[in-house]
């Protein structure tokens, strides 16, 4: 589905916190489930907390970055909305008003890394661009638009 984007409105800095704190709280229930996953028959099974040496560690945390990264893309990708950007009435599209595919999603989830990672100062970009993009829309060629009220 296509969007006019000459009509669509930019959504505001409060607006994409707002959605990214709800998508934060729904990721901790999914991140602990992922956890209990892997951590329970790994503790069973060896005897050894994950958490105790360097590989095992290292292996888990890279499975939780790809379960969020999966929680992001999944969203994304089907309807552009995650949980906490359909309350806040948000939708990610690509440059030209369509929705995003796989490799597109992904790209804006490293950028969003990136963005998030100094203090956030790539979603403080917003505010300056004249066209309200942060730095991991520009990068990744999409953009949050405000959707309309349900009737």
């Amino acid at each position: 589905m296509q969007l006019d984007l000459s009509q669509a409105q930019k959504p505001s800095v409060l607006r994409r916190l707002g959605a990214l704190l709800y998508d934060v709280v729904v990721l901790l229930g999914v991140l602990m489930l992922a956890n209990a996953i892997v951590v329970i028959p790994y503790e069973v099974v060896t005897g050894h907390p994950v958490y105790e040496s360097f590989l095992p560690l290292t292996l888990m945390r890279l499975y939780l970055l790809a379960v969020i990264a999966g929680f992001y893309v999944y969203f994304w990708t089907h309807g552009g909305q995650t949980l906490g950007m359909r309350a806040w009435r948000l939708r990610v599209v690509d440059n030209d008003g369509h929705d995003i595919g796989m490799g597109t999603a992904l790209k804006r989830f490293v950028w969003s890394i990136v963005s998030f990672v100094p203090a956030g100062l790539g979603l403080w970009l917003s505010l300056f661009n004249r066209e309200g993009l942060a730095l991991h829309d520009s990068r990744s060629g999409t953009r949050l638009v405000l959707t309309q009220k349900a009737a």
